[in-house]
């Protein structure tokens, strides 16, 4: 195996590493989420896209960061399905911003997106090993 391989399937174990990025994120996507829309700046003209890139990650940072430990999917989807939630009844206060429930649609689909994309990168380390 290319040790390029070797060192992502050996980052991918490291637990401490996807905690801390999923804090950041959090950190990140609440600020701007909560920041009057005067203020905002948008990754893109559409904000379905910046809701589903955004659940996406989350989502797949998450997932490394459980790992394998059972129904953790399960755990992920739903915290940050209220996250996406929490998020839309918080912006009803904010003034400039509104809650849009088709937002917590496009969270979903990252979400899912996310899911599936942290559950193959898991899969990395056991088929980086079983290659030698």
């Amino acid at each position: 195996m290319a040790p390029s391989a070797r060192i992502l399937a050996s980052l991918i174990t490291r637990k401490d590493i996807w905690g801390t990025l999923l804090l950041l994120l959090l950190a990140v996507v609440s600020l701007l989420a909560w920041t009057p829309a005067e203020r905002q700046v948008s990754l893109s003209d559409w904000d379905k896209a910046n809701h589903l890139a955004a659940f996406g990650a989350l989502a797949c940072v998450a997932m490394l960061w459980r790992g394998h430990r059972p129904g953790a999917w399960r755990a992920v989807a739903l915290a940050l399905l209220a996250y996406g939630g929490l998020i839309e009844l918080v912006q009803m206060g904010i003034p400039s911003r509104s809650a849009d429930w088709a937002d917590v649609l496009a969270d979903a689909l990252g979400i899912a997106m996310g899911l599936g994309l942290g559950r193959s990168l898991l899969l990395l380390p056991a088929w980086a090993t079983a290659s030698r």
